[in-house]
């Protein structure tokens, strides 16, 4: 296939289809630029940000690991059809992302290992690159980070199988795939094109036309009535202490309880308190407890974002809950130095914690 180009409708040229010398120059070409893969045609306002590329999985490197706005994980391989391994692309990504389920159990190990991935490329941390790029609130990045694990510990992924040329048995398995099954593969052909310093694609996407069937699964993005936020508490006879809970959340937002630096927000299926220190954007440390499949936390997980303030925050900790506390390793920008028990909550030993860590 060949493509006409014009100036001013005169001088016509005929340019032939090229093709990408080797597979790590379409995998450099859709991590330098992402929005060459045709996502708007799944929906409209989808933009993809690639995080790592060759991201190190039990079963080989996964060419690119990307998300979108909505925390949703996509797993990006490329293959040119030259390649012999075409046929069993497929397969192949199936098999990478079983892997990363089985391997990231824990969604902690998971951020820190793309957190490298970040500075290295962006020379910032994982977080503020998330932040920025889709331009989000704290209180979206709360919504964000729940969705993110959620996605990764039920291991729902999308695939993408990007080429230079998909073949009809390959789009025809696609389509076979997503209508009989809970995956969401998709395949994208590039046409790719060089004309003197120029570089034209056409993407065209395959697999989001089906319709399935089967059910699939769908983050769950429904704010639940306090009411039914207790009820959820109610079925392991806490539910008395999550009224407290949240009666300190309307506080906090309502302004009868004012503690410099800390506020409170309710996502989906948490609770959560968290605290900027002076002169930050972004959180520093969230203090949160919710629910998973229905199933209650009796946790309140402490996530530490800033190490600047972990020492402070440490000794807080110990000195009024008496629970055991760890430091961030050394190499984690963030993660969770500690956890309290639901049962041992009371309002005035947390808005004490607050004060401390301020007053720190």
């Amino acid at each position: 296939m060949a493509i006409i180009i014009s100036k001013n409708r005169k001088n016509a040229v005929k340019v032939e289809k090229s093709s990408f010398a080797l597979e790590d120059n379409l995998q450099q070409y859709i991590y330098d630029n992402p929005e060459s893969i045709p996502l708007y045609d799944i929906k409209e306002d989808i933009r993809l940000l690639i995080l790592a590329r060759e991201f190190q999985t039990s079963s080989g490197p996964i060419d690119a690991i990307g998300i979108d706005r909505d925390g949703e994980i996509y797993l990006v391989e490329t293959k040119l059809y030259r390649n012999p391994d075409k046929r069993t692309v497929v397969a192949q990504v199936l098999d990478y992302g079983a892997s990363l389920w089985k391997t990231y159990t824990s969604t902690d190990a998971f951020i820190s290992r793309l957190e490298s991935y970040v500075i290295k490329q962006f020379r910032i941390p994982l977080q503020e690159k998330i932040k920025s790029f889709f331009n989000m609130s704290d209180e979206e990045m709360l919504h964000f980070n729940e969705s993110l694990r959620d996605n990764l510990n039920d291991g729902n992924f999308k695939f993408v199988v990007l080429m230079d040329e998909i073949h009809n048995q390959l789009k025809d398995l696609i389509m076979f795939i997503n209508q009989n099954s809970r995956f969401n593969i998709y395949g994208v052909e590039l046409e790719y094109y060089k004309y003197e310093n120029h570089e034209i694609l056409i993407p065209k996407l395959f697999g989001a036309e089906v319709k399935k069937d089967v059910a699939t699964k769908k983050y769950d993005n429904t704010l639940v009535s306090d009411e039914e936020f207790v009820s959820i508490y109610k079925t392991i006879g806490l539910e008395n202490i999550i009224q407290e809970v949240l009666s300190l959340l309307r506080s906090m937002q309502n302004g009868e309880i004012k503690v410099d630096g800390w506020a409170a927000d309710r996502t989906p299926k948490n609770i959560n308190f968290f605290y900027k220190a002076p002169n930050e954007t972004r959180m520093s440390l969230v203090i949160s407890v919710g629910y998973n499949h229905e199933i209650p936390s009796q946790m309140f997980d402490f996530w530490l974002y800033d190490k600047v303030i972990e020492k402070k925050v440490l000794i807080a900790i110990r000195d009024l809950f008496k629970i055991e506390s760890n430091m961030l390793k050394p190499d984690a920008k963030y993660g969770i130095v500690a956890r309290w028990p639901i049962k041992e909550f009371t309002k005035e030993k947390l808005t004490v914690f607050f004060s401390a860590v301020e007053a720190t």
